[in-house]
């Protein structure tokens, strides 16, 4: 049997289009980006012709685009910048958070530098924006919010306008996890009340080891990494050119292609939703899954038997790619933090599935009969 690959939340397949893009900086145009001769201009231009790409792309200003090595880096960065440089000595957040948001902030309450307050989840999983706005109210330190736009597991979505607003009214800085939207939506950042947003390439069909950071440029803040003035001092060490290259080209196919690609990936998730509860009994689906929700994940609770508490194992060997929740700790299953929050049912096993526009309705009927064989 082919490989049925339904995990394209946790990372996506390399688009040829970009691939190709990217083949010239692994090959014939290798110079240094900070060298002065020729060869060394060509990777610079290449560099600012994709922030002018991406910054257009996202409706902001190339002097708010910094690259970096992925989501993770770009969430450290903005996070501990906003507690470090701009004074924010409590920040808010979720539970429901990706580990490069929760362990950071984790990390800067434990060594003393902020204190950490919750916001409410509602049943569905949504932020309850009435316990935000007591948290803004209630604080009497300068504040930074962190909340994730679409989360990775549930894919439920945020409304980014109505945080930012919030915080603006309470002059909160926001920061903004934005790892699974990016690439998946049309941004228009100079008209998004956000300080920070962040971008993986490889959520999108883009190269791994890339990522972004938009900074609004009303906010001044000190590099994380030190030693040279890549990315106008924002950023130490030598870019990675073919990545960034790639980045751009990445954004720019998604981008063009997002109305019909959202419209066939929104149609596989609502097939596959229908299918499940026509199906298998007893199954039920996690977060809002057809209301604000990322087009492209399906959170899954199966019935727990003998037979699917090994269902991520089954699935594997009949070849078939999905997740347990985030792909970020599959090898050590400590159960997924996303689910507990919102769905502590110890009867019921949880997979995720999470969809590309090279999935198929014929490759969702199989993995839909293989479910029946194994629940």
């Amino acid at each position: 049997m082919e490989r049925i690959y339904l995990d394209n939340a946790a990372t996506t397949s390399l688009d040829p289009a970009v691939l190709e893009a990217m083949m010239p900086y692994l090959t014939a145009h290798f110079g240094n980006p900070s060298s002065i001769y020729s060869y060394g201009r060509e990777s610079r231009m290449a560099i600012e012709n994709a922030r002018k790409l991406v910054a257009k792309t996202l409706n902001a200003h190339p002097a708010e685009i910094f690259f970096t090595s992925g989501g993770t880096e770009s969430s450290n960065m903005a996070i501990t910048a906003s507690v470090r440089d701009l004074g924010c000595k409590h920040i808010i957040s979720s539970v429901i958070e990706h580990h490069a948001t929760s362990h950071t902030i984790e990390y800067l309450n434990h060594n003393g530098e902020a204190s950490l307050s919750f916001v409410n989840l509602l049943p569905n999983g949504h932020i309850d924006l009435e316990h935000l706005e007591v948290l803004l109210a209630e604080s009497k330190e300068k504040t930074l919010v962190t909340l994730m736009h679409a989360n990775n597991e549930i894919g439920n979505i945020l409304d980014i306008h109505a945080v930012g607003n919030l915080c603006k009214k309470y002059q909160a800085i926001f920061h903004s996890d934005t790892v699974q939207t990016v690439g998946h939506f049309p941004f228009d950042l100079r008209n998004t009340p956000v300080h920070f947003i962040t971008g993986a390439g490889h959520k999108f069909h883009g190269p791994k080891g890339i990522g972004m950071l938009y900074i609004n440029e009303n906010v001044k803040i000190k590099p994380f990494v030190h030693g040279g003035s890549q990315e106008r001092n924002m950023r130490a060490g030598t870019e990675n050119l073919y990545g960034i290259v790639g980045f751009a080209k990445a954004l720019d196919i998604a981008t063009q292609n997002f109305e019909k690609d959202s419209a066939y990936i929104t149609d596989l998730k609502r097939y596959m939703q229908q299918q499940l509860t026509n199906q298998i009994a007893g199954v039920s689906f996690n977060g809002d899954p057809m209301g604000q929700s990322l087009y492209a994940v399906l959170s899954v609770s199966f019935p727990k038997t003998e037979k699917s508490e090994m269902i991520l194992f089954n699935l594997d060997i009949n070849n078939i790619c999905a997740s347990g929740g985030s792909a970020c700790t599959s090898g050590a299953d400590q159960g997924s933090h996303v689910i507990r929050a919102i769905n502590n049912n110890p009867n019921q096993v949880t997979v995720r599935f999470s969809f590309s526009k090279h999935n198929t309705k014929a490759e969702i009927d199989q993995v839909v009969e293989k479910l029946k064989e194994l629940i």
